[in-house]
């Protein structure tokens, strides 16, 4: 109980909490305050929950100790807080009961997913990265609603496993990689995050134990967590996952999943190389670990003089008696398309479809439909994405490299976004500063389970090129103030997108 009721102690938790709570007109220590009352009353903070010292917000806000001075003063007026001598600052035992607020103990994917929730806001956020619907989409919409929907207006639409058609198109184009397939072992889900909750649904009962990249994207691990798993982490390199460190997690952890994210690794586009591929395999094999890779990113490819070849799934490389998953989406045509997929074993297939009838009865068919329409286009939908991505990926390194010149990269084999360090600077410091200039970041600390890589950020590149030039000025501009002044209060003037 004590360790429940210390959660926001810790400072990270409850900064993850208040969001993008610069936004709006009002000081600093009023906006803070409002923002903290405001979790009280959706129940993310709850009575007797332990706040953190003044001294500690303030360094997490990047803020004067004397706005949350101000901030905690006024809260206490208004009987939100309590503040005893020996005791710390606590939610007022008076608050109100309210439901669980939904949030993941002890995750850190909280931004993400409240971006997701709130739509765009007022800032320019770096917590997804999405492309832009491709227009081939219309293209297979008005092929089904003249060719497909009668016939599939006659059926009832509860299919759990997915359209027909459109498993038979994915099992063919695994067969096509080097990876044979047959429709019965594919699932159609909800995206690729759908795909992974069945999985830990499906994988992780009990205490188990989840072997991850690090870093990984935050709101796959918060997926795991909700679980009940442990994550341990495990280091990349330039070819992927590090193999010594995997052999020893292996080894002393005895994990019941890996997962690896091998095709365009999200957030560092990393290729995991053949050789790579091969000897994760001989390890799998060895520790007899069950493997769900996910290649959400696959399509998400780079147009360069050079480019690696992408090698043939993780899976195909597997000895007979490894279990593997393979997860993936349609990402690279639309992520509203809302298209994902399992590959897998027919016995696993069987209880994950339990699990999606228990939460959905099934997807919607009409967007099957479109995207089985759209699966003998996918080559050139990719190869024209890839040019486009390339061009946004080139004049984002252009902008970091001369605004801000100290920042650095490995230029991404694949993937929507950059993988930045920061110089000798906290991300989780500059995300409060860079809030205050419009720009939500996510630091690198929520995408390792352990909180390293505490001096990254990642930066999505498919913005629109005005809104990726205004972005990097204000990052900036953000990073300015933070190395002359260190963290302040002052809020910078409000710009507009031009």
């Amino acid at each position: 109980m004590a360790r429940e009721l210390d959660r926001f102690s810790r400072g990270g938790d409850l900064v993850a909490v208040l969001g993008d709570w610069t936004a709006g007109d009002g000081p600093l220590y009023r906006k803070l305050a409002d923002a903290v009352a405001r979790a009280v009353d959706e129940g993310a903070l709850s009575a007797g929950r332990r706040l953190p010292s003044e001294r500690e917000l303030a360094k997490l806000l990047a803020v004067s100790r004397a706005t949350v001075v101000a901030a905690y003063e006024d809260l206490e007026v208004r009987e939100v807080l309590e503040r005893k001598q020996g005791s710390g600052t606590r939610i007022s035992a008076a608050a109100r009961a309210v439901p669980a607020d939904g949030r993941v103990n002890g995750g850190r994917a909280a931004a993400t997913f409240q971006r997701l929730i709130d739509g765009p806001g007022s800032v320019i956020s770096l917590a997804c990265a999405a492309d832009a619907g491709v227009p081939e989409v219309a293209d297979a919409l008005a092929e089904v609603a003249r060719y497909d929907l009668p016939g599939l207006l006659g059926d009832p639409g509860y299919q759990v496993r997915g359209l027909s058609a459109l498993r038979e198109a994915v099992a063919d184009y695994y067969s096509n990689q080097g990876l044979p397939t047959s429709p019965d072992e594919i699932m159609i889900t909800n995206g690729a995050h759908q795909a992974l909750v069945l999985l830990s649904e499906v994988y992780l009962r009990g205490a188990s134990t989840v072997a991850v990249e690090a870093p990984s994207w935050q709101p796959c691990l918060d997926v795991f967590r909700d679980a009940g798993a442990g994550v341990v982490p495990v280091p990349l390199d330039d070819e992927g996952i590090d193999e010594r460190r995997l052999a020893a997690v292996l080894a002393e952890h005895r994990p019941s999943v890996l997962y690896l994210m091998p095709t365009f690794h999200n957030p560092a586009g990393v290729l995991m190389s053949d050789r790579r591929r091969r000897r994760v395999a001989e390890l799998a094999a060895r520790y007899d670990v069950a493997v769900i890779e996910d290649n959400a990113y696959a399509g998400c490819t780079l147009a360069r003089e050079g480019a690696p070849e992408i090698p043939a799934p993780l899976s195909a490389y597997l000895p007979a008696g490894v279990e593997s998953v393979v997860v993936e989406s349609m990402k690279a045509v639309w992520g509203g398309l809302r298209i994902g997929w399992i590959r897998g074993p027919r016995g696993l297939l069987q209880r994950c479809a339990r699990r999606k009838a228990l939460a959905d009865l099934g997807g919607p068919i009409i967007e099957q439909a479109i995207a089985a329409r759209l699966f003998p286009r996918l080559p050139e939908i990719v190869k024209t994405g890839s040019v486009e991505r390339a061009e946004r990926c080139d004049q984002a390194e252009r902008l970091i490299a001369e605004h801000l010149p100290g920042w650095t990269w490995r230029t991404p084999d694949g993937g929507s976004s950059l993988w930045l360090a920061l110089p000798e600077r906290d991300a989780d410091v500059f995300a409060q500063i860079a809030l205050r200039h419009g720009v939500e970041v996510i630091p690198g600390s929520t995408m390792d389970p352990t909180g390293a890589h505490d001096n990254y950020l990642r930066l999505p590149f498919m913005q629109d090129p005005e809104v990726l030039d205004e972005l990097v000025r204000r990052l900036a501009d953000a990073w300015g103030d933070l190395v002359r002044h260190g963290p302040g209060e002052e809020e910078p003037r409000a710009r507009t997108i031009v």
